[in-house]
C-alpha cells in the first residue's frame, strides 16, 4: 500500500431529487476513488445528505410529512441513485445520524467555551434556498450572490463565530500552500472577494426554525446548517470533540481531497478551514471546486419538466455511458454541456464506433483465422510492419504514465482522452495491417497471428486503465478476452497475454448505435407525459378530493408457525441474463452462502441484466422449483409493488453477507 488517501464529496441537500448535473460530482469522485486503490493507496471515500435547515422544514410541509420522514425518503433516492452509478463510496454519512448529531453538538460547545462562539441577534437579507445571510452591498443586481433568487430582510437572536480571529492564519496557510485551492481560478476568487477585503462573523446558529441539531445548552436555538454539514468530513470517521478521536480518525485525517461544486467553495475554503483552526485540526489537503454540468439548452427546471436525471439517462444509454459522458464533456475550469442529442452522439462515436467496435472486430477475426486461439508469433515480414507494431507498442505501454499524470492533476476528462487515445491507436493498426488481406496468404498466417496478439494485447492493457471509469465495461472486455484486467504496476509492460489465449466465442455487443430522432422522439414523450402529470397534480390540489376507493382486500391473518415455513435469506446476484422467450424475464443466478440459485423474475421492465449483477437481494428461498417460459426458477426475489405497477427489489438497508437470515 502506498498510504491512506480520504476523498469526499460534498453531501446533497435532501431538498428533493438530484438531477445529472448534481450526480456528476459523486462520479467525478468515484473515478478518482478508484484510481487511486488501483495506484496502491488504502482509500477512504465518503459521500451523504445533509438533511437540516429551513428549506427542508418548508418542503416536507408542503409534502405533508414530517422532516425526518422527507429527509429519509429523499436520502433514500439520492443513495439509490449512487448505487444506479456504480459508486464505490466506503461510508454514506447523514447529518441526522446520531453520532454526527451528538459530535457537531459537542463542537459548538466547545466553541463557545474557549470564545470562538458568542451571542448576539442578527439583521440581514437572507436567502432561504441558501440558508445564508448577506449585506446589502454583497448582493448583485439585488439578489442572492450564491444562486440569484430572491433575499428577504431578516432579523433574529443568534451565536456568531469570530472569524476574523483566523482570517490572517488562514490567508498565510492559503499563499505556503499553493495546491490547497484549485483550480488557481478559485483561490483568487476567495483571496480577492473574501478574505483580503476582511472577513464578517459568521451567522452559526438559528431561532426561526426548528429542524436542525439543537445547540445543547440553549434548545431555542439551532446549529445553522454550515456547521453542522462541514463537519461531516470528520464526525463520519470518528472524529470526537472531547479528545477521543477513534484510531480511523488519527488514520485518515486530514482528507487529502474535498471534492465540491465552485457554488460552495467559500464554504469549504474559508469556513471550514477556520471551524478546523479553531478545534486544533490539521487542514485538509486539497479542495478543488468543480465546474457545473449544464443543459445545452437552457437551465433545467422543474417547471419546465425538462430536468435530466441520471437514471433516466441510464435507461436510455446505460451506466457505464453515462459515466463517460459525464467525465468526458467536463473541461478542467470551465462549465460542461449535456443534452440527449450530445449523449447519443457521443455514445455512437466513441463508445460505439471507437471501443465497442474495435473489440468486436478482434475478437470475431480471431475466432475466424485462427478458432479464437491468440497466439505471440512476433512476426514482422517487413521494416514497415516492425515500425506500425513499435508504434502500437508504445502507446498502449505509455498510456498509464500519461493517465497518472493528468489524474494527479485531476485532470479526469483528459485522462480518459489518453485512454481513448490506445483504442483509437488500434483501429488506426487495423487499417494499417489490413488483416482480411493477411488471411487470403496462408504464407502470412504467423503474421497474422501477431497483428492480432498485438491488438488484443492493446485492448485489454487500455481495458485495464478504463476501469475506474467504466468498471462494467472494463470487466465485461476481460471476460470476453478470457483474462484478468491488469494492476497499474504491470501496464508499462506489453505483451502479458498468455500465448494460446482463448477469446470468447461471441462477442458481446459492447454499446449498440442509436438513432438520434427515435432517441429525442422517446425523450419528448416522456417529457410530455411528465408535463401531463405534473399539470394533472395541480388539478388534482385545486378540486376538492373524492373519496378514495376501496383498497384491495386485506389477507387472512397467519400465525408465527405459518410465517416461519418460509426461508428467507440475503442473496448475492452474480450474473443475469434476458430469458430468451420473454419480454419480462430475467433469469439470475443468486449467490446464496455457499450455494447458488437459479431464479427467474419478471422485472425486466423495470431493470437491465447489467444493473442487476452485484445487487444484494431479499429471497424466497424454499419456493417449490417452477419452469418459467422453459427456464427452471428455484426461487423468489422479493419485490415491492407501487399503486402504478412499479417494481423495486428489496434489498437489505445494510450491507449484509450472503446468505444472512432474514427473519
Amino acid at each position: 500500500m502506498k498510504g491512506k488517501y480520504y476523498i469526499t464529496t460534498a453531501i446533497a441537500y435532501t431538498s428533493g431529487k438530484p438531477h445529472i448535473g448534481n450526480n456528476y460530482e459523486i462520479v467525478l469522485a468515484d473515478s478518482i476513488a478508484r484510481f487511486r486503490r488501483k495506484e496502491g493507496y488504502d482509500v477512504f471515500f465518503q459521500t451523504g445528505t445533509d438533511e437540516h435547515g429551513l428549506k427542508i422544514e418548508q418542503q416536507a410541509e408542503k409534502a405533508g410529512l414530517t422532516p425526518q420522514a422527507f429527509v429519509d425518503e429523499v436520502a433514500g433516492v439520492i443513495r439509490g441513485l449512487c448505487d444506479l452509478l456504480d459508486i464505490s463510496y466506503d461510508k454514506f454519512i447523514r447529518t441526522t445520524d446520531a453520532d454526527h448529531m451528538k459530535q457537531v453538538q459537542k463542537i459548538f460547545r466547545r466553541l463557545y467555551e474557549q470564545g470562538d462562539i458568542y451571542k448576539g441577534s442578527y439583521e440581514g437579507l437572507y436567502c432561504t434556498p441558501c440558508e445564508s445571510f448577506w449585506t446589502e452591498s454583497q448582493l448583485v443586481d439585488g439578489k442572492c450572490p450564491d444562486c440569484g433568487r430572491e433575499v428577504k430582510p431578516a432579523k433574529e437572536e443568534a451565536y456568531f463565530f469570530r472569524m476574523s480571529k483566523y482570517a490572517d492564519k488562514l490567508i498565510k496557510h492559503i499563499n505556503e500552500h499553493p495546491e490547497f485551492i484549485q483550480p488557481v481560478s478559485r483561490k483568487n476568487e476567495m483571496m480577492n472577494n473574501f478574505l483580503l477585503p476582511g472577513l464578517q462573523d459568521l451567522c452559526v446558529s438559528r431561532t426561526s426554525f426548528q429542524w436542525g441539531i439543537p445547540v445543547d445548552f440553549d434548545d431555542k436555538h439551532v446549529v445553522y446548517v454550515w456547521l453542522d454539514a462541514l463537519t461531516n468530513y470528520i464526525t463520519g470517521i470518528g472524529y470526537d470533540a472531547d479528545g477521543d478521536s477513534s484510531q480511523q480518525y488519527k488514520k485518515l485525517w486530514p482528507a487529502d481531497l474535498h471534492l465540491i461544486g465552485k457554488d460552495i467553495i467559500r464554504f469549504h475554503t474559508i469556513y471550514w478551514p477556520i471551524f478546523l483552526m479553531a478545534l486544533g485540526e490539521p487542514l485538509p489537503k486539497q479542495v478543488f471546486g468543480h465546474p457545473w454540468l449544464l443543459q445545452g439548452d437552457g437551465k433545467m427546471s422543474k417547471s419546465k419538466g425538462n430536468v435530466i436525471y441520471a437514471d433516466d439517462l441510464v435507461d436510455f444509454f446505460g451506466v457505464d455511458a453515462v459515466r463517460y459522458f459525464v467525465l468526458h464533456e467536463m473541461p478542467f475550469d470551465n462549465d460542461g454541456t449535456i443534452t440527449w442529442e450530445l449523449m447519443t452522439e457521443r455514445l455512437n462515436a466513441d463508445l460505439a464506433n471507437v471501443l465497442g467496435n474495435l473489440v468486436n472486430r478482434t475478437i470475431s477475426m480471431s475466432n475466424k483465422y485462427f478458432g479464437g486461439v491468440v497466439s505471440r508469433k512476433d512476426v514482422r515480414l517487413t521494416e514497415g510492419d516492425a515500425a506500425l507494431d513499435e508504434d502500437l507498442k508504445q502507446v498502449a505501454a505509455g498510456a498509464y504514465a500519461k493517465c497518472a499524470a493528468k489524474m494527479e492533476e485531476l485532470r479526469v476528462a483528459d485522462a480518459l482522452t489518453e485512454i481513448f487515445a490506445v483504442f483509437k491507436r488500434c483501429n488506426k493498426y487495423i487499417d494499417e495491417t489490413e488483416p482480411w488481406a493477411l488471411a487470403k496468404d496462408p504464407a502470412k498466417a504467423d503474421r497474422l497471428a501477431t497483428v492480432l496478439y498485438n491488438l488484443t494485447e492493446g485492448i485489454v492493457i487500455g481495458a485495464s486503465l478504463l476501469e475506474p471509469f467504466m468498471p462494467k465495461t472494463a470487466l465485461k472486455i476481460a471476460s470476453m478476452f478470457q483474462c484478468s484486467l491488469r494492476s497499474f504496476d504491470e501496464l508499462g509492460t506489453f505483451g502479458l497475454y498468455p500465448d494460446g489465449g482463448k477469446v470468447t466465442p461471441k462477442p458481446e455487443i459492447l454499446f449498440a448505435r442509436l438513432d438520434v430522432k427515435e432517441v429525442m422522439e422517446k425523450v419528448n414523450a416522456m417529457f410530455d407525459a411528465r408535463r401531463a402529470e405534473a399539470a394533472k397534480a395541480s388539478d388534482a390540489k385545486a378540486t376538492p378530493a373524492k373519496e378514495a376507493p376501496a383498497g384491495p382486500k386485506p389477507m387472512p391473518e397467519i400465525t408465527y408457525d405459518d410465517f416461519s415455513k418460509l426461508e428467507l435469506k440475503v442473496g448475492e446476484i452474480i450474473s443475469c441474463e434476458p430469458v430468451p422467450k420473454s419480454k419480462k424475464l430475467l433469469c439470475s443466478q443468486v449467490r446464496i452462502g455457499s450455494a447458488t440459485k437459479q431464479i427467474v423474475s419478471g422485472i425486466h421492465k423495470f431493470y437491465t441484466p447489467e444493473e442487476m449483477v452485484g445487487k444484494k437481494v431479499c429471497v424466497l428461498v424454499n419456493l417449490k422449483p417452477a419452469m418459467l417460459a422453459g427456464v427452471l426458477s428455484e426461487g423468489m426475489l422479493l419485490c415491492a409493488e407501487d399503486a402504478d405497477g412499479g417494481l423495486a427489489l428489496m434489498a437489505p438497508e445494510k450491507d449484509m453477507p450472503s446468505g444472512s437470515v432474514i427473519c
